[in-house]
């Protein structure tokens, strides 16, 4: 009879060991990454209170920048350090729902904070450039053994690279969150909010570095034609390509992609001493008439090759001696004609 009935129970047992062990998978998961976000909150909001008293407070206690200044360069720090500050305890008390849905009220500080990122940055390169007073103050406070060799610009960003994390753990904490436990609707509200706070931020850092590219671009550019010519454009690539014409030799070309068009322009000559290292703009092709075809290049060998683009009133036919240039041109190009048709 003892026999039987373990023949009996064995099947259920064994029914009721994958699930069983997908639950202890979970659990174990959430355990590591709750241990996680609480370690690396304890070193960021460390990292925060040392930012906030040994730059923030004495810069503003001694009055080395003016307010306006010192805003610019910093931002909402010192607001995010006390969201940090708040955040804290309920991680170490195991309250993460809790503590996660009442910290998400100031994930508005960090869209504010990426806001001023390139302000930040700029701030911090003008005032070490222009303030030799402001320079030795922040190799002074930057030797100091709390930061363990780290600088001023390495610190900057980190409200933005926690966001991110925030992001990875908190997500992972949820769908590791078993839905009959108390706080799986909190987890589950707060990883929502925090996933699209940092979409958004991600969105404006894309659009800072596309502006960025834009100035340097427009910078590149001279004369009367060029004026306006990057406004309001996405940057994708720009590099040196031949012209390969109907007859005699190829001619070098500096050519500029953009999400919508295609800019074709030329050295400005050496004798133009104030406009030298600049570009004069000779051809402008939009990309949402463009046909693009490669003629030669698909071996993947290292003698470059050459791409066909076809215009309404216009061919080109362009050459790179650089196999894998021609290979991202080529990319780049196909993205461009993508996104216009």
């Amino acid at each position: 009879m003892y026999t039987g009935q373990l023949g009996m129970e064995s099947p259920v047992l064994r029914a009721r060991c994958p699930v069983q062990e997908q639950r202890a998978r979970w659990e174990r998961k959430r355990a590591r990454t709750a241990r996680e976000l609480l370690e690396t909150e304890r070193r960021y909001q460390e990292q925060l209170g040392l930012v906030a008293t040994y730059f923030v407070g004495i810069l503003r206690a001694k009055g080395t920048l003016r307010p306006p200044e010192r805003q610019a360069l910093f931002g909402s720090w010192e607001l995010i350090y006390s969201a940090s500050q708040e955040l804290l305890p309920y991680l170490e008390g195991g309250h993460w729902g809790q503590g996660l849905e009442g910290f998400c009220p100031h994930l508005e500080l960090y869209t504010q904070f990426a806001a001023n990122a390139e302000k930040s940055r700029t701030t911090l390169q003008e005032q070490l450039k222009k303030s030799k007073r402001f320079r030795r103050f922040v190799r002074l406070q930057e030797g100091r053994p709390e930061f363990g060799g780290l600088q001023l610009q390495d610190l900057l960003p980190l409200p933005l690279q926690r966001l991110q994390q925030y992001e990875n753990l908190v997500v992972s904490l949820a769908e590791n969150t078993s839905p009959n436990s108390p706080d799986h609707q909190q987890l589950t509200r707060a990883a929502r909010l925090i996933s699209e706070t940092a979409q958004r931020v991600h969105t404006m850092g894309q659009k800072q570095k596309n502006d960025q590219h834009l100035r340097r671009v427009q910078a590149l550019l001279s004369g009367r034609q060029a004026k306006g010519l990057t406004s309001g454009r996405w940057f994708l690539r720009q590099g040196w390509l031949l012209v390969v014409p109907p007859s005699g030799k190829p001619r070098p070309r500096m050519f500029f992609l953009f999400s919508d068009v295609l800019l074709m322009a030329k050295p400005r000559p050496a004798l133009h001493l104030l406009q030298r290292g600049t570009f004069i703009c000779r051809a402008l092709y939009p990309m949402a008439q463009c046909q693009l075809h490669k003629v030669f290049g698909h071996s993947g060998g290292p003698c470059g090759g050459l791409l066909n683009l076809s215009f309404p009133r216009e061919k080109l036919l362009l050459m790179s001696t650089d196999q894998e240039e021609l290979v991202h041109w080529y990319h780049s190009l196909t993205l461009a004609i993508s996104q216009k048709n």
